[in-house]
């Protein structure tokens, strides 16, 4: 399957993105806690790097705020990137409503604002004397617990929410990313256009994709650097052929997730048609490499690796919590057999 549009030379990085690359890296190894989303945005700029300069961004494009998700990945950073720079800020740019991406993307992007968005839910907007009101309710939303703008999708119209709303934080398996149950109750929206709700889910998925990326880079490092240095019958024990062949697994594996990412991230950043089956393609190759890369990790460090003070538990969950996070394999198995007209 191959599509005109896709140039080959936009799935290698640039030098600029190299160099955005390792400057992402430093900051992360050097920075986290409460402060991290502040600095982000003072230091970096990186909530803006792909809103349009017309609302206070930087203008660039999905292929440079890939390689912001990766890194984050890479350091399981805990600021809601996801939610509200990927999935609202994209919402709100596609939805058609200028005065909406004027409201909220500059807050986006200079980090005074967070969001999240609201979808597959119970949900109903009717509109009464003063405006729009919302009922219903809305789980494991996520970063739902601290939001201050919640997008929620109705059909295939979009409201905005910056009122108060119920909510109650769920203690899930990956804590670094959190998730909330909402609960609307006659509260006042914003009507802000409307929403291909499947799209927006489809960036999500390369989003996430390369998220993972980052944490199978991550989990394959480290387990190198330990194999080369842990030493057995007086040599490292990555010096061992079974090893040896594992990592080398581990790598092609790597390898295939990165191209499958590239080629999410580029349909992306180009509007591709076919967004829909290579976020699917991403989604299966890079979930599964995952799931092999913290199995690795864990296991190649001998008992180390089980222990809480090790942070491999951290990236199983991670592994885990993203692999369904907009669907199940299944369902990504399923979306791609019907975009290859075989379903």
């Amino acid at each position: 399957m191959t599509n005109p549009r896709i140039d080959p030379a936009t799935l290698t990085e640039t030098a600029e993105q190299q160099e955005l690359r390792a400057v992402l890296r430093e900051f992360f190894a050097a920075h986290s806690g409460p402060d991290l989303w502040k600095r982000m945005a003072g230091e970096l700029e990186l909530q803006g790097l792909a809103i349009p300069e017309q609302y206070g961004g930087s203008g660039y494009s999905f292929a440079e705020l890939a390689v912001v998700l990766e890194e984050s990945g890479r350091a399981l950073c805990r600021a809601p990137l996801l939610s509200t720079v990927v999935l609202v800020g994209y919402a709100l740019m596609r939805s058609g409503d200028a005065e909406a991406c004027a409201r909220y993307l500059p807050r986006i992007a200079d980090g005074t604002l967070t969001a999240t968005l609201v979808y597959d839910s119970d949900i109903t907007a009717e509109q009464g004397a003063e405006g729009w009101i919302l009922h219903g309710r809305a789980d494991f939303v996520l970063d739902g617990a601290g939001a201050g703008l919640i997008l929620v999708g109705v059909g295939d119209r979009l409201f905005a929410c910056e009122s108060e709303v119920e909510r109650t934080p769920h203690r899930v398996l990956d804590e670094t990313r959190g998730q909330a149950h909402l609960e609307f109750r006659g509260t006042a929206a914003t009507a802000v256009g409307h929403l291909a709700i499947e799209e927006i889910l489809d960036i999500g998925r390369a989003a996430v994709a390369a998220e993972q990326v980052g944490g199978i880079a991550h989990a394959l490092d480290a387990t190198v650097s330990y194999v080369g240095q842990r030493k057995q019958f007086g040599r490292p024990i990555g010096s061992f052929q079974a090893v040896k062949h594992r990592l080398a697994g581990l790598l092609v594996e790597y390898e295939a997730a990165r191209s499958a990412s590239a080629y999410a991230t580029a349909c992306v950043a180009t509007d591709s048609p076919e967004l829909g089956a290579a976020a699917a393609v991403s989604s299966l190759v890079c979930s599964n490499a995952y799931r092999l890369a913290v199995a690795e990790y864990v296991q190649l460090h001998g008992g180390t690796g089980f222990t809480w003070e090790h942070p491999a538990h951290l990236y199983v969950r991670r592994a885990r919590s993203t692999e369904v996070l907009f669907g199940t394999s299944q369902d990504q198995a399923l979306r791609l057999a019907t975009a290859l007209g075989v379903g």
